[in-house]
């Protein structure tokens, strides 16, 4: 039985014999002399007897080599660390254990080979043949690196002042994280190792740190490093797990991170890193990952993001990357500050913020870039839902707080719309509960399209001036509305927090109607259809018809076509069509008037609740069918607008009056992605942007612009710059601020933010490196 045991011990490989039992007991009985029974007794001269086994001997000389260094490690650290520390230590000893364990199994091993061919027992010639095998086996297994089967392994003195040196080392560490602790405010975690030490000092010099090790200056501190190959970093051990280098041609592409690597969540002198860090990359971008062999047969991750050519050239793939175009250098422009929008969901319906924690990481990343703020949509469904006049602002004030604690700004809208139906929305929230019981004995409140189809999306502007909301007029509403928040954040203001005020004025807070909805069938790019079938704005048409003198125009056109005609499809808005005509020109002013009076009307009253505070209206670009003489789209919008009239005219010198400034979506990037259908369509975004730009400047009101859809790409990135800050423009004028649309996820994955962190920097003014 004990033979058996200890032939198990020496050979765990089952598809080899166990060795003989003449070398079980030539290993046991080295020099011919019988195990004692107590083989730990040691000699008069203190040595243990030479006729103990040679493995047993060595395995007390390394305990007590292993006592001797643990009271010394235990002197250098001293005897008053903290039991965090003391956790450390205790990993620290049972790694050393291991090692000390491969050592012994090693030495075991060839102890028997050795012990089966010099120790002269008698052998038959097979079992001769096996043991030359292992020894040749043994000899190669603990050989030098890159030298022959033959030489020697290290001396053991060596091996064992390498562990001392280690253990130093690592005591080093553990008081080196104690006085971070005591005297440093740096709340490392209990096992933190040298790589968060590094991190911590690095953002307390205020650099920026990713989760994977990729560090870069996060303000002008000089130029990002060029390379962001990095080497993933495991936070629960102290060493390195390595990584192929990439090859020069593909440098500072190569991503090294992984999902795998937990990246475990630490407060570091008020910078947050995540727990589940948000710059992972997705499982698709994984798997769309591509290797390229070198030379000497290693393999390294391609960027899925880099387009090149694969060839294969003597049994080896080369990648040939195109070379990229020079790039507008954007450093010394004008600084435009740059502000993300929040989710739309960070409030819930019950006025609660969602997730409070995970927010307050991704602000401090944020903050972490230089981002200069945040924009957030204060939902009346929200906080006046349940009643007139019973605000609700409790989940707002802890946002503000968070926002204020990450020094921050704020810019809010006030959001009069409903959330949920359009694109991008991800959430759904209504109107308040009392207005959509109002709705629902008097429909007439919402806008109405030529079929009678109702879009409680946002109140009709023919109610403006009705007291149909509980003896109110939606004016009303709106202004005591702002003017409860203006008192309730009245300390936010004083201190500059809240910068500006965004003022909701139409379906997705935009000064438009909502001709587009997506809920009753629309899609891109039809012309949409016009909202004015609601009994409040057929009485308004019907008094400006007979002010005009002609009672039969009191109609909406009746050949406009439907939400998904195309222009030459009608004869409203064909070439030569009615639109051009007498009542054409009638309606399409009546039209439009009702939408520029009802931002005035707002508006005014905006300026009074928020007095000393800029305010804003927020225009979206209607930019499909552009091309077109009629512009269909943008007239069923509310933009008179054809090609022979500036429609945004009267819209600018409204915004002008009442001191407001412009935020304006960058519809240009729809081009990006739907090309195509923008052939199809006639579109010219661009045509667009440039002609509400100058509309907006020529009275000199600022401009600024978001973007209508998530981009993640340089590509977009470099749109939107040549657009905040035209080159050609000889009065060097440029865009107030932009708004980033918006904060999610997608965002937050490591190659999206670093690519969207340049993008802040260049709309600073700073310098980059063309990479």
């Amino acid at each position: 039985m004990l033979a058996r045991f200890f032939a198990t011990i020496l050979c765990p490989d089952p598809t080899r014999s166990p060795p003989p039992i003449s070398d079980l007991l030539g290993f046991f009985f080295f020099s011919g002399a019988p195990l004692s029974p107590d083989p730990t007794r040691r000699n008069s001269a203190g040595r243990l007897p030479e006729n103990r086994p040679l493995i047993l001997r060595r395995y007390l000389d390394l305990s007590g080599v292993r006592r001797r260094e643990n009271r010394s490690v235990k002197k250098l650290i001293g005897t008053s660390e903290e039991d965090d520390e003391e956790e450390m230590e205790m990993d620290v000893k049972e790694e050393d254990d291991d090692d000390d364990e491969e050592d012994g199994e090693k030495h075991v091993a060839a102890t028997q080979v050795m012990v089966g061919i010099d120790g002269g027992m008698p052998t038959s010639s097979s079992s001769n043949n096996n043991r030359f095998q292992q020894h040749q086996q043994i000899q190669e297994q603990v050989g030098t690196p890159g030298g022959g089967g033959g030489r020697r392994c290290r001396p053991l003195e060596e091996k064992e002042r390498t562990k001392l040196r280690e253990r130093h080392r690592r005591a080093i560490t553990a008081r080196i994280l104690a006085g971070l602790r005591r005297h440093g405010n740096y709340n490392l975690r209990v096992r933190a190792d040298i790589n968060d030490v590094i991190s911590a000092l690095a953002r307390e010099a205020g650099w920026v740190v990713l989760p994977d090790g990729t560090t870069f200056p996060s303000r002008s501190q000089g130029p990002r490093p060029a390379a962001v190959n990095s080497t993933a970093v495991t936070s629960s051990s102290s060493h390195m797990v390595p990584q192929q280098t990439p090859t020069a041609s593909i440098r500072g592409v190569n991503s090294g991170y992984r999902n795998s690597v937990e990246y475990n969540a630490c407060h570091i002198k008020g910078v947050y890193v995540p727990n589940a860090s948000p710059y992972d990359l997705s499982t698709s971008t994984r798997s769309q990952s591509s290797s390229m062999v070198r030379d000497g047969g290693e393999q390294t991750e391609i960027h899925p993001l880099i387009s090149g050519s694969m060839d294969t050239v003597d049994d080896k793939q080369m990648v040939e990357i195109p070379q990229k175009s020079p790039e507008r250098d954007f450093s010394g422009t004008p600084y435009i500050p740059v502000y993300v929008m929040l989710p739309l969901g960070v409030v819930n319906m019950k006025c609660e913020l969602v997730d409070p924690d995970g927010l307050l990481k991704q602000l401090r990343v944020l903050k972490s870039v230089n981002v200069d703020g945040v924009v957030v949509d204060c939902w009346w469904g929200i906080v006046e839902a349940h009643a007139p006049q019973e605000y609700n602002w409790n989940g707002y004030k802890r946002l503000f707080q968070m926002v204020r604690e990450t020094k921050l700004k704020l810019r809010v809208v006030m959001s009069f719309h409903e959330c949920g139906g359009n694109v991008g929305d991800d959430v759904c929230i209504p109107l308040p509960h009392w207005v959509a019981e109002i709705g629902r004995s008097n429909p007439d409140i919402f806008f109405t399209d030529r079929e009678g189809r109702r879009n409680p999306e946002c109140l009709s502007w023919g109610i403006d001036k009705e007291r149909v909301l509980r003896g109110r007029t939606a004016i009303e509403v709106y202004f005591d509305y702002m003017r409860s928040f203006r008192i309730e954040f009245h300390e936010f203001f004083e201190d500059g927090i809240i910068s500006m005020i965004q003022v909701g004025l139409g379906p997705c807070g935009e000064l438009r109607y909502p001709a587009c909805p997506v809920k009753h069938g629309w899609r891109y790019p039809g012309i949409g259809e016009f909202q004015c079938y609601d009994q409040y704005l057929l009485k308004s048409l019907r008094k400006a018809a007979e002010a005009r003198g002609h009672s039969l125009w009191a109609r909406g056109p009746d050949n406009a076509g439907s939400y998904n005609s195309r222009p030459h499809e009608t004869s409203f808005f064909c070439d030569g069509g009615d639109y051009d005509g007498y009542y054409g020109r009638f309606f399409l002013n009546w039209y439009c008037k009702v939408l520029v009076d009802h931002g005035e009307r707002v508006l005014s009253l905006a300026k009074l609740a928020f007095d000393g505070t800029c305010i804003s209206a927020k225009l979206s670009g209607i930019h499909w069918w552009y091309k077109t003489a009629s512009h269909a789209a943008e007239l069923t919008a509310g933009f008179y607008n054809p090609c022979n009239r500036d429609g945004y005219a009267a819209i600018m010198a409204m915004l002008k009056k009442y001191g407001a400034s412009l935020n304006f979506t960058c519809a240009e990037l729809h081009l990006l992605d739907h090309a195509e259908d923008f052939q199809e369509a006639l579109a010219n975004p661009e045509g667009l942007v440039w002609q509400v730009l100058n509309a907006a400047w020529d009275v000199s009101i600022p401009v600024a612009k978001e973007n209508s859809l998530p981009c993640h790409d340089r590509v977009a990135y470099n749109k939107i710059l040549a657009n905040a800050k035209p080159s050609t423009d000889p009065d060097g004028r440029h865009l107030s601020y932009f708004t980033y649309l918006r904060l999610s996820p997608h965002l937050m994955e490591r190659h999206n933010f670093m690519e969207f962190e340049r993008f802040v920097r260049r709309m600073h003014g700073e310098a980059v490196l063309n990479l």
